[in-house]
């Protein structure tokens, strides 16, 4: 059964687990991540697009350096 999800939750989610994934596999490319977070949260087209801008700007991390 699948449940509804407030708007926005699924991005919430996905920004943490992007997060996590990030600082077990430090090796691992953002690109990568991000991608399969997409899949995971099964986000809309303007959900990914959120998300990707997000690590771009460097809002997703503790040093500032976004980049996908």
């Amino acid at each position: 059964m699948t449940t509804i999800m407030p708007e926005g939750e699924s991005v919430r989610k996905a920004i943490i687990w992007v997060s996590e994934k990030m600082q077990e596999d430090p090796q691992r490319s953002l690109k990568s991540i991000i991608n399969e977070a997409i899949l995971r949260f099964d986000l809309s087209p303007k959900d990914a697009e959120f998300l990707i801008k997000f690590y771009q700007a460097g809002k997703g991390t503790a040093n500032g350096k976004g980049c996908v």
